[in-house]
């Protein structure tokens, strides 16, 4: 869960949270609440900058309250209601995080986009990756007819953990596309000696379904409040 949210957001010296770390140019404010709980009861929580020390300190005894109990792990934190009446939040997210296990391979062959051939294969819907490409490494692709239908690729990254970010052109949905670039992704994130991560929303079935066709391994569940 550490691993997890460095990845998500910039942190300053005191481990507030400042931005969005999306490794391209340009900065977005990371939420003011992070919770992340994980299988073993343990909960970690983490601040933007710009909540003041008071409400910090009654937030974080909050926290050491919270624990994954019972198998629930849809439900909502044991404090919601008195973390959004804290932070007087109007919008908040949570969703399950995943690591993507070791020794899952791709059962389609899939490519590695780079810069020499994006351009090549991301006609046709994914053109809007030129912008991306330098950052968003690895990247990942399935081809259909020579182009890409769906791409996995790092759009959150550290030293020890990516991130992925996964992209599938409506028309190929559902045909197992999805979790043959995951898998692809995760190979080049392990060899470069990094840990592979998989985090959704529980309102993105689609998503969800992508992780259960994997079977990817269930960590914990994150919180976050905007």
């Amino acid at each position: 869960m550490k691993l997890h949210v460095e990845a998500l957001f910039t942190h300053d010296r005191n481990m507030r949270l400042r931005t969005i770390n999306e490794p391209w140019p340009g900065e977005d404010p990371a939420p003011r609440f992070f919770l992340g709980r994980d299988l073993e009861g343990t909960a970690l929580c983490r601040f933007r900058y710009d909540v003041p020390e008071e409400l910090v300190g009654k937030l974080t005894t909050l926290c050491a309250d919270e624990a994954l109990s019972g198998g629930d792990f849809q439900a909502k934190p044991k404090h919601f209601e008195t973390y959004m009446e804290i932070l007087q939040g109007d919008r908040f997210t949570m969703g399950p995080c995943f690591l993507v296990p070791e020794r899952l391979e791709p059962n389609r062959d899939v490519i590695r986009i780079t810069r020499e051939n994006q351009e090549d294969v991301s006609r046709g819907g994914f053109e809007w990756l030129a912008s991306e490409i330098d950052y968003a490494q690895p990247c990942v692709a399935l081809l259909h007819d020579n182009r890409a239908v769906s791409v996995c690729r790092s759009v959150r990254i550290t030293p020890r953990a990516d991130e992925a970010g996964l992209e599938t052109l409506t028309d190929f949905r559902g045909k197992g596309y999805a979790a043959a670039v995951v898998a692809g992704w995760a190979m080049a994130v392990r060899q470069t000696g990094k840990l592979p991560l998989y985090s959704t929303s529980w309102d993105n079935l689609a998503s969800r379904s992508v992780a259960g066709k994997l079977g990817l391994s269930l960590y914990g569940v994150n919180f976050k409040i905007w």
